[in-house]
């Protein structure tokens, strides 16, 4: 590795990922994978972490990589992958929260659209927030409270959205045919999501950074998943890149931020959005 390069090894470096076996939870591991560390994929489902490995097996050393299944709502299933990860002589020293429920809109719920405030169920608005806020909160809870108490610090990197700093454009959305009150929304919850999880980055930027514990943010954009091409064309017309973003393109924020290479960066939201939120 060339000496620009050298502060980029994460080398002896082991990455507890959750929501790992979802879009961009397999390529935030590929990341890590490149750059030296062993992971540690969590997530709900033992088959889809299963496929996840597999997948990442096949560019990667698959001894470096580790699966277990975790419910990031429930603190006892999280003490026990830290507990499992103790006896193995494992200490995580970065933590990615990836975890979420991303709602899809798709405008084909019958007479009700749930997706819109007026209509959107309590419980969802629970599940949703237990996921990908509440899971954040209870993760950096357990692993940032080992990484600042053993004196050897660490990074937990949030994964948020551009919709982290900007609402979201309902017209993305909209279908024909339908009156305003059935259209199809982006939900409330993961705007609030989004903005929560930078509110928590900021606050455990400063909570811990006696102890050598750094928190910062991505938010990335839109990314290519087989999308209308209606839609990818209203959303590419809002970027001045003018496209979306492809799976493999948020790597190098992976690479920089979780590594030595950002030892001055805390408490940041680093918005990869291909410019969208500047226009």
């Amino acid at each position: 590795m060339g000496k620009a390069f050298q502060k980029f090894d994460l080398t002896g470096k082991i990455a507890l990922i959750t929501g790992a076996a979802g879009l961009l939870g397999v390529e935030h591991a590929a990341a890590l994978l490149e750059s030296g560390a062993t992971v540690v994929l969590t997530d709900i489902s033992e088959v889809t972490l299963g496929i996840a490995r597999e997948t990442l097996s096949k560019t990667a050393d698959s001894a470096r990589i580790q699966t277990l299944v975790m419910d990031v709502t429930k603190p006892e299933s999280i003490r026990v992958v830290a507990e499992s990860l103790a006896e193995k002589g494992l200490r995580v020293d970065i933590l990615v929260n990836n975890a979420a429920i991303d709602p899809k809109v798709n405008g084909d719920q019958g007479i009700l659209e749930t997706s819109r405030l007026e209509n959107f169920p309590l419980e969802q608005w629970d599940l949703q927030i237990a996921v990908g806020l509440t899971g954040a909160f209870l993760c950096s809870k357990e692993f940032g409270t080992a990484m600042a108490h053993d004196g050897k610090g660490g990074v937990i990197l949030n994964i948020a959205s551009d919709l982290s700093v900007f609402s979201p454009d309902q017209r993305l959305y909209r279908k024909d045919g339908l009156s305003d009150d059935q259209q199809p929304v982006k939900p409330v919850t993961y705007s609030v999501i989004k903005a929560g999880l930078i509110g928590l980055t900021r606050y455990l930027a400063t909570y811990w950074a006696d102890k050598g514990v750094r928190c910062n943010a991505l938010s990335p954009g839109g990314v290519y998943t087989g999308q209308s091409e209606e839609f990818v064309q209203r959303l590419t017309s809002l970027i001045p890149t003018g496209r979306m973003a492809n799976h493999d393109e948020y790597r190098s924020a992976i690479h920089f931020l979780c590594s030595d290479a950002s030892t001055y960066m805390n408490g940041q939201n680093i918005v990869m959005d291909g410019g969208r939120c500047v226009w």
